[in-house]
C-alpha cells in the first residue's frame, strides 16, 4: 500500500506544482456542480494517475480538481468509485488515502440517497450523523499498516460533531430543509425490495445508498475529520414504492445541488 500510495502522490505533486490542498471533497451522483464554484488551478483525469481506479459510470466524470473555494485550497473528486463497479474496498478508498497524503485536514463527502424516514422527503438534504454498514466488507480488511492508522480504529464518532452542528445552523439560516440521520450503506447496484426497505428502516436507517461508508471508515482510520451530506433523491416507503427512474433521480439531485453547495461552501469557508 505505501509504495503504490507514494507513486500516486509523487505523480500528483509533480503535476500540481507546489499546490497544497487543505480540504478534500467527494462529489456524489449528480452532484458535480460544486466544481463551478472552485477557482480551478489544476484538473487531472483519474486515468492519468498511477494506481488510481477509474470511474465506470457515465455520469461520473472521473477528475481530480485542484483549486480555491471560499479562500481555502481544495481538491475535489469529481466522480467517485463504488463497490458495485467491481473494485475492491481498498481500491475505492485508495483516493482518500491519496488526498490525505497530499495534505488535506478535513474531508467533505456528498451522495445521492433514498429516504427511509417518512419525515424526510425527496429533494430534502440529510447530514449524516452515523451509519450502518451492510456492504459486508471493510476497506481495512487485511494486513494493517500502522503508518496509515491503527489496527482497530475507533468509530464512536465517525462524523465530526462540530461540523454537523455548523451545517445544521447554516441550513437553518439559509432556510434549507436539512435533516440529520443515519445512512445505511448497501452494495447495490440493484435497488431494494419493499421488504428490504422496511428492514432498513426497522434497524435504524433514515437513508440508504451505495457509497460513502468505505471512504468514511478509511478517513477515520487516518484520523481525518469527516462531514457527509446526502441529497435525498427518492423515497423508499414500502406502502407507496415507485419504480426506480434514473433520470428522475439525477434531475432531483440537480435541483437540490445548489442547496447542498451553499452548505458545503459556507462550512469550508468557516474552517
Amino acid at each position: 500500500m505505501l509504495q503504490v500510495l507514494k507513486e500516486s502522490v509523487e505523480y500528483l505533486k509533480g503535476k500540481i506544482a507546489g499546490f497544497e490542498p487543505e480540504v478534500g471533497i467527494v462529489l456524489g451522483t449528480g452532484l458535480g456542480g460544486l466544481v463551478k464554484d472552485i477557482e480551478v488551478v489544476h484538473s487531472i483525469m483519474y486515468s492519468s494517475i498511477p494506481n488510481f481506479p477509474i470511474s465506470t459510470l457515465e455520469f461520473h466524470s472521473g477528475k481530480l480538481i485542484f483549486g480555491t473555494l471560499k479562500g481555502k485550497k481544495v481538491v475535489a473528486m469529481q466522480g467517485r468509485l463504488h463497490y458495485y463497479e467491481g473494485y475492491s474496498m481498498q481500491q475505492i478508498t485508495f483516493p482518500i488515502r491519496v488526498l490525505k497524503a497530499l495534505g488535506i485536514k478535513h474531508l467533505f463527502v456528498s451522495n445521492a440517497a433514498g429516504s427511509l424516514n417518512k419525515d424526510f422527503k425527496k429533494g430534502d438534504l440529510m447530514i449524516i450523523n452515523d451509519h450502518i454498514n451492510l456492504q459486508h466488507e471493510s476497506p481495512l480488511r487485511g494486513i494493517n499498516d500502522s503508518d496509515l492508522g491503527p489496527r482497530f480504529p475507533d468509530m464512536s464518532q465517525p462524523y465530526n460533531r462540530n461540523l454537523i452542528a455548523q451545517g445544521l445552523k447554516i441550513a437553518e439560516a439559509e432556510k434549507i430543509t436539512c435533516h440529520q440521520g443515519v445512512y445505511v450503506a448497501v452494495t447495490g447496484p440493484n435497488l431494494e425490495t419493499k421488504a428490504e426497505y422496511n428492514y432498513l428502516r426497522i434497524i435504524g436507517g433514515d437513508a440508504v445508498g451505495m457509497s460513502t461508508v468505505p471512504e468514511v471508515i478509511v478517513a477515520n482510520h487516518m484520523s481525518l475529520p469527516v462531514f457527509a451530506i446526502s441529497v435525498l433523491t427518492d423515497e423508499g416507503f414500502p406502502e407507496d414504492l415507485q419504480p426506480f427512474n434514473l433520470e428522475e433521480i439525477l434531475e432531483t439531485a440537480a435541483q437540490a445541488e445548489p442547496k447542498m453547495t451553499r452548505i458545503l461552501s459556507q462550512l469550508i469557508s468557516n474552517l
